[in-house]
């Protein structure tokens, strides 16, 4: 085995024994179930930990990560997610939480064919033509890769909210409320982007479902 498979190995058991230094009961607890507040849809990279960023324990948070945290309506992974963390955990926040400095989101910005991933990618470069005529209205090319962050987030709250996941949980009387956050990679500080939904009204009636 490489050296570093057996670092992770050894750091487990350091980790194992610092917790139950501070309570004996630490894994018995944890594994009798769990009831997280919030759902956080965020992205794979290795630099956005969802515990870490909000001071979180072990079972306070259940989480979705890919790449640019997209909510994509075929994707049965975040949709199985979703409807777990609504219909069963019962979770009263769900966070989209992206981050300035996204590689999928600069890939976006780009026309350079890097794989597979380039179908994904097609998502996000979707949000661009939606907003292009602001975007391409910013000259400093840095700052237009900030704005395409929190619009990119911004869109898949409301794409959360036209889930018929989410409309139903509203319809039933649930309190379920959607945010957007944009994380700072070089400060730790998150970004309320003030896109917020406790309900459907605020979607352009097309999206709004009914339910008998």
């Amino acid at each position: 085995m490489s050296d570093l498979y057996k670092k992770l190995l050894e750091n487990n058991k350091k980790w194992v024994e610092s917790q139950l230094a501070l309570d004996s009961e630490y894994f018995k607890d944890l594994s009798k179930g769990q009831n997280p507040p919030l759902l956080w849809i965020g992205c794979s990279d290795s630099r956005v930990p969802a515990n870490e960023i909000i001071g979180a324990k072990p079972g306070e948070v259940f989480v979705h990560r890919n790449i640019a945290n997209m909510v994509i309506h075929s994707d049965m992974n975040m949709l199985s997610v979703l409807d777990y963390a609504v219909n069963v955990l019962k979770v009263k926040h769900v966070i989209v939480c992206g981050h300035y400095g996204c590689g999928g989101i600069k890939a976006a910005m780009g026309n350079d064919s890097i794989g597979i991933i380039d179908n994904w990618i097609r998502h996000i470069k979707d949000v661009y033509r939606l907003h292009n005529t602001y975007l391409d209205s910013i000259v400093d090319e840095n700052e237009r890769f900030n704005a395409f962050v929190e619009l990119n987030v911004k869109e898949q709250v409301f794409d959360l909210a036209k889930t018929s996941i989410v409309q139903a949980a509203w319809r039933n009387g649930q309190d379920v409320t959607l945010h957007g956050w944009a994380y700072g990679l070089n400060s730790g500080f998150v970004t309320d982007l003030n896109v917020n939904f406790s309900s459907n009204k605020d979607l352009d009636a097309v999206y709004q479902l009914f339910f008998k």
